[in-house]
């Protein structure tokens, strides 16, 4: 479960690193104004529906099922089923494109309810989510692909196939600006080749692995059933996080002309870690609790489940603190450029700390609610997630006015925190989760180096050091990457000190697997 956690967290982190730069090049030639506004909104939702059905649902319902199969029937029955799959999953999804592409005004009413119905904001968004919303049909035939990939323990392959998003996202900002004359139409063009590019890599890797999976009749068969009565009720509990994040755009829209721009970019440096993180601990975590759970072999599924949390915290709790104390600088050093002014970055910083706040939380909620799908369960998620989401927006009226940009964000935080608690309560009584002394202690030791990095960060923001990571020009690159570098060493050292980690044998293990590929002694 590590090789494939590293593996996966490994293809994320460059995908996310792309995105940034994806990101940057977007900030700096449209700012944080209408037409980004716009444009994110034509992104957010098919991109709901690529992290409901990629990281979520379908993944959740289908990985188990397709597992379950492979090992007791094997391949034909488990190819199969996955080409059932696929059939029914296209078919509906294009009839739903096709509804959106007639309906989009209407689409936009509700999910932008803040853009004005006669604006030049609300007529862009109305004609980039044209062009981007065929790439949910694409996307989550390529997360089906990648579900049967993962079930057969080749992560590596899955996960590096959504490093192409972003490349060929980066590639159409400049090779497609001149021909439509707009960045935005540019880049919503890029979206929808990329979801061509991905599946077709993923459909070429599954027939390279001897998966070959092809189109048949749609049709329900007892499987398929199963498999949709599962995501039916999956899409809302693994999916929560993003239609909090989608509650949150929405209410977004009724705040001022930028502030859907400002959170977009807090939550994009937000999810590097949780994309990363969460992505790869949810993916790799599921076909190993299913195998355990089916196995009856309860010890192995607790112990699997606990080491999962630890993965997740170790670099997860430092992630979040160090994003609260830092949050200036790196706004400033990502987007501080062109048409994205200082003052956008400093409020976006804002909403950057109320969501990294929430950033345990939001990992944690990928790392339980295998607990349940690996069990078949996945209508207890559900009810958790719609009592957190009624919540969420509950919270994000109470907080949009008096916090603006910074509420939808603290909604969604204290939202997930929630719903941790939830699911940590009802898996401990089912007898699902036991955290045994031995994590407890690792973690409470993480959270002690976590907060020596900070009060070594706060310190040296007070310097002249900090100030300048804040102030325009290049010396803040290298501030800010001082800085980071500091709290890494201080949280590293903290976790030798309280004996987290022991850096002599990573370090080692490292050089050994070196030396193993080059075909020498270590």
């Amino acid at each position: 479960m590590l090789r494939g956690f590293l593996t996966v967290g490994g293809w994320t982190m460059l995908s996310r690193v792309l995105g940034l730069v994806r990101d940057q090049i977007l900030a700096a030639l449209l700012g944080a104004g209408p037409i980004q506004d716009a444009y994110q909104i034509a992104f957010r939702l098919p991109n709901m529906f690529r992290r409901l059905f990629g990281e979520g649902a379908l993944n959740a319902a289908f990985v188990p099922l397709f597992s379950a199969t492979l090992t007791a029937e094997g391949e034909e029955p488990a190819r199969r089923f996955a080409s059932e799959t696929l059939s029914v999953l296209l078919t509906w999804l294009t009839l739903i494109a096709v509804a959106g592409e007639i309906f989009m005004p209407q689409v936009l009413r509700v999910i932008a309810p803040g853009f004005s119905h006669e604006g030049t904001r609300y007529a862009m968004a109305v004609t980039l989510s044209r062009i981007t919303f065929p790439y949910l049909v694409l996307i989550c035939g390529a997360a089906l692909v990648s579900g049967v990939l993962n079930g057969l323990h080749r992560f590596g392959v899955a996960a590096a196939a959504y490093v192409t998003f972003n490349v060929v996202g980066i590639a159409a900002i400049f090779l497609l600006t001149p021909l439509t004359g707009d960045v935005a139409r540019a880049s919503a063009w890029g979206i929808t080749a990329s979801g061509v590019v991905q599946f077709g890599l993923l459909l070429v890797a599954a027939r390279r692995a001897g998966f070959r999976l092809t189109l048949v009749p749609p049709h329900l068969s007892a499987r398929i059933r199963i498999l949709i009565g599962r995501m039916a009720i999956g899409c809302l509990g693994s999916g929560i996080t993003q239609i909090n994040l989608m509650v949150d755009t929405m209410i977004g829209t009724l705040l001022p002309p930028g502030s859907v721009s400002l959170m977009y970019f807090a939550d994009r440096v937000n999810q590097l870690p949780l994309g990363v993180l969460g992505a790869a601990a949810g993916t790799t975590l599921l076909p190993v609790l299913a195998r355990h759970v089916t196995a009856e072999d309860v010890d192995s599924a607790h112990a699997t489940q606990n080491r999962a949390i630890e993965y997740a915290l170790i670099l997860t709790l430092p992630s979040a603190l160090a994003l609260v104390v830092l949050a200036e600088p790196i706004m400033a050093t990502l987007f501080g450029h062109g048409a994205f002014t200082a003052r956008d970055a400093a409020l976006s910083a804002q909403s950057l700390r109320a969501y990294a706040v929430g950033l345990p939380a939001f990992v944690l909620v990928k790392v339980l609610s295998p607990g349940f799908f690996a069990r078949g369960d996945t209508a207890t998620p559900v009810r958790i997630g719609m009592a957190t989401l009624l919540l969420n927006f509950v919270l994000n009226l109470a907080l949009m006015r008096p916090l603006a940009h910074m509420g939808p964000p603290l909604a969604s935080s204290i939202a997930a925190t929630v719903n941790v608690v939830m699911l940590v309560v009802l898996l401990s009584r089912r007898g699902a989760l036991r955290v045994g002394g031995p994590t407890v202690s690792r973690v409470a030791r993480m959270a002690v180096a976590a907060v020596s990095m900070v009060a070594v960060l706060a310190a040296l923001e007070m310097t002249p050091l900090g100030r300048l990571a804040v102030q325009p020009g290049p010396q803040r690159i290298m501030c800010l990457g001082l800085l980071i570098a500091a709290g890494m060493t201080t949280y590293g050292v903290g976790l030798q000190a309280l004996g987290i980690v022991d850096l002599r044998a990573v370090v080692a293990a490292l050089r050994a697997r070196l030396a193993r590929r080059r075909g020498r002694p270590a």
